[in-house]
């Protein structure tokens, strides 16, 4: 069985406001964190996204389409393959 590892990181308050840290270590609050970055994002925030996790898990993140298209095309021009 895999464990888990303890990543806290704690977020900047223009995007999570509801607790001081994250585990980013936990798929779950990885992927939310990813979500928030995407849609509430400044540039520095979006330039600490490791690009070939978001490409993973791109499609998991329940985003608008128009949004996810962006994101989508942003990434294949990097080359990072997305589903």
């Amino acid at each position: 069985m895999e464990t888990k590892t303890n990543k806290n990181f704690h977020p900047p308050r223009h995007l999570v406001w509801s607790t001081d840290s994250i585990d980013l270590g936990d798929p779950f609050q990885c992927k939310w964190y990813m979500k928030q970055v995407l849609l509430h994002g400044r540039e520095e925030d979006i330039r600490s996204l490791d690009l070939k996790e978001l490409a993973r898990v791109l499609g998991d993140l329940d985003l608008h389409r128009p949004i996810a298209d962006l994101w989508r095309d942003t990434l294949r021009q990097k080359g990072y393959v997305t589903g």
